[in-house]
């Protein structure tokens, strides 16, 4: 286990963006095989980003909302750090993109990070502890994932799950900020189980890649669509995730009674429950969005806390979020927000928008 703990380092805004455009799960499925996908999985509805909008316009629209609201001096802000695997291109690194789009200085630090539903508890470490050893006084987290640029609606074990957002997190330095506390772990000997076989440099693009290939259920896909182990992962996320929560309680003597709210990576309806259950934890205590918005990777911490979480009352709130998936990686945080922190308004990307080119 990755333990650490970081000091001085604050969360001060939130933001978060989904696509204007709307599947219903309902159109795949006859009605009896609906309704117990959405009993078991949860995922009635799903937001799509455009043929030409990528999860840089998602996160770009999430910063400019914490800009705008809070009246931002962009020259303040010395570091970006874009965490998402669904890059604007194969190089050069979005965050260098975004950097550029958002009016930030030039001696701003930018750069990508390749993860998915890991990537908010790993992202947030990564940034407040680069803030913290450097003495930067603010700092830019975005966090998101167009997944459905790598799906089909011929292969129906991936397609009706994933879906698209973007998020936004604005760091600063306080030497009164509760601290952080992570515990970062991976497992890649199961690299496979969620895997996109071709387009990397390992296995580059061929002809081939491009031949539509059947399993045993029925499902058609690609080499460049996403796989996925369903019943490894989901064994995999049952036992990892409260034992990595658990284990961040343990180490840090976390008061099990005072956390407000466990934040767990929306991937399926019936794993969050059994998750709450390991934990021994009242679903009231755990907020679900995954029928509206669906498994947005990486997104869907920072979705939770923008929709589901009461603005209204969040002095001294706190919080602890797991991220488990892709790799195999998984993070959980402690952290808490005041009533200083700006939780912002959904923002949706329209379809006629695209700001990042």
């Amino acid at each position: 286990m990755a333990f650490s703990e970081i000091k001085n380092i604050k969360i001060k805004a939130i933001a978060a963006c989904v696509p204007e455009g709307i599947v219903d799960n309902s159109e795949f499925f006859d009605k009896t095989d609906f309704d117990k996908f959405v009993k078991n999985v949860g995922v009635t509805q799903r937001h799509i980003v455009d043929n030409n909008q990528c999860t840089s316009d998602l996160c770009y629209k999430s910063a400019i909302k914490i800009f705008n609201d809070l009246v931002i001096d962009r020259s303040d802000i010395e570091i970006l750090i874009f965490v998402s695997h669904t890059a604007d291109y194969k190089l050069p690194s979005t965050a260098c993109i975004l950097q550029d789009k958002l009016g930030l200085s030039t001696s701003t630090i930018a750069f990508d990070v390749t993860l998915g539903c890991s990537g908010f508890p790993y992202g947030l470490q990564i940034i407040s502890s680069l803030m913290l050893s450097t003495g930067i006084r603010k700092g830019l987290l975005l966090v998101g994932n167009t997944q459905s640029k790598y799906t089909t609606s011929t292969d129906m074990s991936v397609f009706p799950l994933f879906a698209d957002a973007g998020s936004a997190i604005l760091l600063e330095y306080d030497q009164n900020a509760l601290p952080l506390y992570f515990n970062l772990g991976t497992d890649g000997s199961s690299f496979a189980d969620i895997i996109v076989p071709d387009g990397g440099a390992r296995n580059p693009v061929t002809f081939s890649s491009f031949d539509i290939e059947e399993d045993d259920d029925g499902n058609r896909r690609s080499r460049l669509h996403e796989r996925l182990n369903g019943m490894n992962v989901y064994s995999f996320g049952i036992s990892t995730a409260p034992r990595s929560i658990k284990n961040l309680i343990e180490k840090y003597n976390i008061d099990f009674n005072n956390i407000d709210y466990f934040l767990i990576h929306q991937a399926n309806k019936m794993m969050i429950e059994k998750i709450a259950k390991k934990l021994g934890v009242s679903l009231s205590k755990v907020p679900v969005n995954i029928q509206k918005f669906g498994n947005t990777s990486g997104a869907t911490i920072p979705l939770l806390v923008v929709t589901e979480i009461d603005k209204t009352r969040l002095l001294n709130k706190q919080f602890i979020a797991c991220g488990f998936g892709v790799g195999l990686s998984w993070g959980s945080v402690y952290f808490s927000l005041d009533k200083e922190c700006l939780i912002c308004d959904l923002q949706v990307l329209l379809k006629t928008e695209n700001y990042v080119s």
